[in-house]
């Protein structure tokens, strides 16, 4: 456990000058039960309402060979019926106080997330744990889910951009790789998951150990550490099994793919690299450094060339995902089938300008300036600091993150950009992939 985990601290978040907060933070607690779940609560009274945010180490990257989507499968079946609960009663319970529950799932977690009058907190709370700890899977529901599920991945092959997108991180990461599978998982594979494998993926990895339960909005700590203590407190389940996440090499050289679907109005590209952890240090300057490449103002470099003043796409983008494991960073763009070679091209023009010339003053500060400026939205709801607990919770950022995050975001200095772009944007190794109504020889 991080020495700024321990049980029963207090430390601040950085907070919403609109709130006032910025001197004190939000003031978050962390609490840890003695079957090792981790409670994060945070008051606040802005509205008479409370998120309830359970996040469980249960994410995709957690599908056992040969049943990708498994997790996902989970995902959308666990609230479909409890021990002492049908899913319309269920329904009918959320329903009933204007609540609505979702379930969603990304590589490493899955979460159950609703929003509830502050009256009503120990009686959804008790409702979230029922669903969390005591599912059953119906067989009906299961095949119910399946079907729909089915009708998903199948809107996928026919969608240009998932396709791309899917092909990329399976040639960066390789099919061993948890990041290099679908997420949803294949037709295949979906048929094949039954309701024994829903059962047995929610064993291994529903556990209080794996829990982190984030309570914000208009409840005080003692009150929702009670109520935490009195739906989870008596779970008793083994710890899951750690798993190690390698990283993978960097592209050698660079590779290209064309998945030609002709039937398509427009191509989708995807190109990208494997980069670095989130727990790296130099995660800031990459931050940055992807936001001036592709996000910031009207798309940052990219979408200011290839989109504004060339006219060549429909939209264009970069994303940058550091995780447990080394995450990749995407440039993403649609273009008429006539512009795929001229879009490609600009994009390796782009990034080799990046890596040899470095960030410019100006749009170094105003990054820095729009990323710091950004934080106080992000905390502007119970939701977005349930989020953001979340998330330090998940890294090990520490109680006190958004108080230091400013901070390290100002310190990033021009030489550090440079250093990032020239280690990750290489047009050499990148990985690219084209799919849509084109046929070319792609470079």
């Amino acid at each position: 456990m991080p020495a700024d985990h321990q049980p029963n601290t207090r430390s601040a978040l950085a907070g919403s000058p609109l709130a006032g907060r910025r001197e004190r933070g939000l003031s978050p607690t962390r609490h840890v039960l003695a079957n090792g779940l981790t409670v994060l609560a945070k008051e606040t009274r802005t509205t008479p309402a409370v998120t309830i945010h359970a996040g469980f180490h249960g994410g995709t990257a957690y599908d056992p060979p040969g049943l990708a989507g498994l997790a996902h499968f989970v995902s959308k079946t666990i609230d479909r019926g409890t021990e002492s609960r049908t899913a319309d009663q269920i329904a009918e319970a959320l329903d009933g106080r204007g609540v609505s529950l979702t379930v969603a799932v990304n590589r490493h977690a899955m979460w159950l997330v609703c929003t509830c009058l502050s009256e009503d907190f120990e009686r959804i709370l008790a409702l979230v744990g029922d669903i969390a700890i005591r599912p059953v899977f119906p067989a009906a529901e299961v095949e119910t889910r399946r079907g729909e599920i089915i009708t998903l991945l199948r809107q996928d092959q026919d969608n240009p951009a998932t396709v791309a997108m899917e092909t990329m991180m399976r040639a960066l990461y390789g099919d061993a790789h948890a990041y290099g599978r679908p997420m949803r998982g294949t037709l295949e594979t979906v048929e094949r998951i039954t309701t024994d494998d829903l059962r047995r993926f929610h064993r291994a990895r529903f556990a209080p150990q794996s829990l982190s339960l984030a309570l914000v909005g208009d409840v005080d700590v003692d009150r929702a550490v009670a109520a935490t203590a009195s739906v989870f407190g008596e779970w008793q389940a083994d710890a899951p099994a750690a798993m190690n996440f390698v990283d993978v090499d960097a592209a050698r050289g660079r590779r290209a793919t064309v998945l030609p679907m002709m039937n398509k109005a427009q191509a989708d590209v995807a190109y990208g690299f494997v980069t670095i952890r989130r727990g790296d240090p130099r995660y800031y300057a990459y931050w940055v450094m992807n936001n001036i490449l592709g996000q910031y103002a009207l798309g940052g470099r990219l979408g200011d060339s290839i989109r504004e003043r060339q006219g060549m796409a429909y939209y264009t983008f970069s994303s940058f995902d550091a995780s447990v494991a080394a995450g990749p960073l995407v440039v993403r763009a649609g273009v008429s089938p006539a512009n795929v070679e001229r879009a490609v091209a600009s994009i390796d023009l782009e990034l080799s300008r990046f890596a040899a010339d470095g960030p410019a003053d100006r749009e170094l500060t105003e990054s820095k300036q729009y990323l710091i400026g950004s934080m106080p939205r992000t905390l502007e709801t119970n939701v977005g600091i349930a989020t953001f607990l979340q998330t330090a919770e998940l890294f090990g950022l520490g109680l006190d993150y958004d108080l230091r995050l400013p901070a390290l975001l100002a310190e990033v200095s021009r030489d550090q950009v440079h250093e990032a772009a020239r280690a990750a944007l290489d047009p050499a190794r990148a990985t690219v992939v084209v799919a849509g109504p084109y046929s070319g020889a792609l470079q």
